[in-house]
């Protein structure tokens, strides 16, 4: 990379790295030790760096979505296992065929936020997923086919999840902390939609409850797509009725059946109708 003298007068850090590359190969040049410590990989891996790498893996993003523009996304969590509709013969379990409409749901809802995105040229409402199969796939298809852009936030996990083909190529990131990729999702959220899944959505969703909660993170919509799966795997009323939640508790969230349903409620959440109308007189 050519140095820009204008930024600073010393070396670029890659000047130095391909350099090192060019030297002789010598016992002192093979040994670990003289290796620059940024190049390092067994270095970097030490135990002793992981302060490091957590701040590194919550910085490359960061800096690259700001390098993007993006100002604010909207997250979209939901089951790996939940298939394409059209591949629904395909399902592990019965249960799971049938929640395949939750997949045409959120490929409908991603394509609906993304058309809105693309008024602010693709610097708003950025459709965010896990950025892997099932809903994951189907929030970045949705965003795809609406002609825009969409995040993924992969992780690497024994099973080699691999990114889905609709996350946008520069947007894909690769995490290997949980905790560093549950606070990118947030950081710009500006609202939360959970569809059916299992432990992985389920974490997510009680975090990020949690937070808005005790007021470590803003109010936005928070939304459960199917109310019928969601009141059958958790007794919400019961956590009021012991007193482990408080009964206004359950309204940090709402359930919604649908894509319209779901852009309604951001869109009345956040007054956008009413600021377009005013903008037009």
């Amino acid at each position: 990379m050519k140095q820009d003298p204008r930024r600073h007068p010393f070396r670029d850090s890659h000047q130095d790295a391909e350099a090192a590359n060019r030297i002789p190969d010598t016992a002192q040049t093979r040994a670990s030790a003289y290796r620059l410590a940024f190049t390092d990989h067994d270095f970097m891996c030490r135990e002793e760096l992981r302060p490091v790498r957590l701040q590194l893996e919550l910085l490359k993003p960061q800096m690259m979505l700001d390098e993007r523009g993006i100002r604010s996304t909207i997250v979209l969590f939901g089951g790996a296992r939940i298939p394409d509709p059209a591949r629904r013969d395909q399902a592990r379990t019965p249960v799971l065929a049938d929640l395949s409409r939750y997949y045409d749901e959120a490929r409908r809802f991603a394509a609906l936020m993304t058309a809105r995105s693309l008024e602010s040229y693709g610097r708003e409402n950025v459709i965010v997923t896990g950025g892997g199969p099932g809903v994951m796939e189907a929030g970045n298809r949705g965003a795809h086919e609406a002609g825009g852009y969409s995040i993924g936030l992969n992780i690497v996990l024994p099973h080699e999840q691999a990114p889905n083909a609709y996350v946008t190529p520069d947007l894909c990131f690769n995490f290997h902390y949980f905790a560093i990729r549950k606070m990118h999702f947030l950081m710009r959220a500006r609202a939360v939609c959970i569809f059916p899944g299992g432990f992985g959505t389920l974490d997510e969703m009680f975090e990020a409850l949690t937070l808005i909660q005790t007021g470590r993170m803003a109010k936005v919509p928070f939304l459960l797509f199917g109310r019928a799966f969601w009141e059958k795997i958790i007794n919400w009323q019961a956590l009021a009725d012991a007193g482990t939640i408080a009964q206004a508790d359950l309204d940090l969230f709402r359930f919604v059946e649908t894509a319209e349903e779901a852009v309604g409620h951001i869109v009345s959440f956040y007054g956008e109708d009413r600021d377009r109308s005013s903008d037009g007189q």
